[in-house]
């Protein structure tokens, strides 16, 4: 049943995108807060076929912590949960990802109507001002960015380098960070075809203060806190969570 829910669902999944992305282009006279509003409901389709295709549904622990102000979000990546998940949760939002995204049919299109910052890993010190003007530009118009510091999708258990680019907006904007755990990937495994039935677990810390401190201080406390926890909900059986 697992491999034919999962079948079931990725049909139900890229059929959607055929019929948004197309759609979504048709937004791009209208203002943003409008395209995100109607390509985001993508997001919010396939979270619902998730829940009653596969029997994955998820909880969130910590909303009160999310500021009334725009924030970054700084997350931990295994699954591509995630980035349907961050979309319902929190405020109207921009991404920062590999600008190779955006090149992929009717995906990338739908992307690009919600102005990404779109940079290429490998230009270095230029694409580190790229995310400083850009994303202190959006949190300026209300705005959230959201960033995963450990840049790929990294398997439950392990940890990969957190890079300073998120930490080093936060301090250039003055905005706090939102810390979000989730072990999504017991469910839903990067690169990984089945979905496990359960309860997926994310968990919202409080903001993360930048006044006064360094980008190295600032990441090593999200480092921190965002393994601590991962440490803790990652010992949950995805089998004793389905029950």
């Amino acid at each position: 049943m697992i491999w034919f829910r999962s079948s079931l669902f990725a049909i139900g999944m890229w059929l959607s995108v055929l019929i948004v992305a197309p759609l979504a282009l048709l937004t791009f006279p209208f203002p943003f807060r409008f395209r995100y509003a109607f390509i985001s409901l993508w997001a919010r389709f396939n979270l619902w076929w998730l829940k009653h295709c596969c029997a994955l549904s998820y909880c969130v622990q910590g909303r009160e912590n999310i500021p009334s102000e725009s924030s970054l979000v700084l997350a931990k990546h295994q699954s591509a949960w995630e980035t349907l998940a961050l979309q319902e949760v929190f405020p109207p939002q921009v991404w920062v990802m590999k600008r190779e995204l955006l090149k992929v049919p009717f995906f990338g299109w739908g992307l690009a109507m919600l102005e990404p910052i779109a940079i290429d890993r490998s230009a270095g010190k230029k694409a580190m001002r790229q995310l400083v003007e850009q994303g202190t530009a959006a949190l300026e118009r209300g705005r959230w960015v959201v960033i995963f510091p450990e840049g790929t999708r990294i398997a439950p258990g392990k940890r990969g380098r957190y890079a300073f680019g998120g930490a080093t907006l936060a301090v250039a904007s003055g905005r706090c960070v939102v810390p979000v755990a989730h072990n999504a990937g017991e469910y839903w495994p990067r690169r990984g075809f089945l979905k496990r039935p359960g309860i997926i677990r994310m968990v919202i810390g409080e903001p993360i203060q930048v006044d006064g401190r360094t980008a190295a201080e600032v990441n090593r406390e999200v480092e921190a806190w965002i393994e601590g926890v991962m440490a803790e909900i990652t010992t949950l059986s995805p089998v004793a969570d389905a029950l």
